[in-house]
């Protein structure tokens, strides 16, 4: 098999990171795994990582990143071989970035590029409320909002410069239309 071309979608809750990715992965066959589904599907079936996500999730926190990765692992694990994956939701923290680099962790996951969906801070609450609304999204409280908002300044955040020190961050415009983003990042990361 060649090499995977595996990309991270990074932004704030809201920054159209579950938009974009239906829509690359139909144009470039490429997995797109969501860890935030991941965990909302193993909460739904009852499992003993979804009971221990729970509480977690639904107080706006983050699970430990062990947790996180091996999920994301175990799930991999089961794709076969593909082109690659759109990470959506993974890494979160540094610490998250280091392991998938293989650092204190012995599954790494090679990342080819980083798109991170830039987007004011204003619009980040205004558009979780609204996919509340949309998709019935109970995790999507005002406070779970400014929770995860908060969360992801303080734990997220320091990943743009992590990956734009490695080279592979490419900024896209999150405030502009559904298309032009996506023609931002085709033009971008593919071209």
């Amino acid at each position: 098999m060649n090499k995977q071309f595996n990309i991270v979608l990074l932004g704030a809750p809201g920054s159209g990171k579950g938009t974009q990715a239906p829509k690359l992965m139909e144009k470039y066959q490429l997995f797109h795994i969501s860890t935030g589904d991941m965990f909302r599907k193993e909460i739904a079936s009852g499992s003993e990582i979804g009971l221990k996500a729970k509480s977690i999730i639904e107080s706006g926190g983050l699970c430990p990143d062990d947790v996180t990765l091996d999920m994301l692992n175990s799930y991999l694990s089961k794709l076969g071989d593909c082109k690659g994956y759109i990470l959506d939701g993974v890494p979160r923290t540094l610490e998250q970035a280091h392991m998938l680099d293989g650092i204190n962790y012995d599954k790494p996951i090679e990342i080819s590029k980083v798109v991170y969906i830039k987007i004011d801070k204003e619009e980040i609450i205004k558009r979780i409320l609204k996919r509340a609304a949309e998709l019935g999204r109970t995790d999507d409280t005002p406070e779970v909002a400014k929770n995860r908002t908060e969360q992801y300044f303080k734990l997220t955040h320091p990943l743009i410069e992590y990956y734009q020190k490695q080279g592979k961050l490419v900024e896209i415009n999150g405030m502009q239309s559904i298309e032009e983003v996506f023609a931002d990042i085709c033009k971008l990361v593919f071209e």
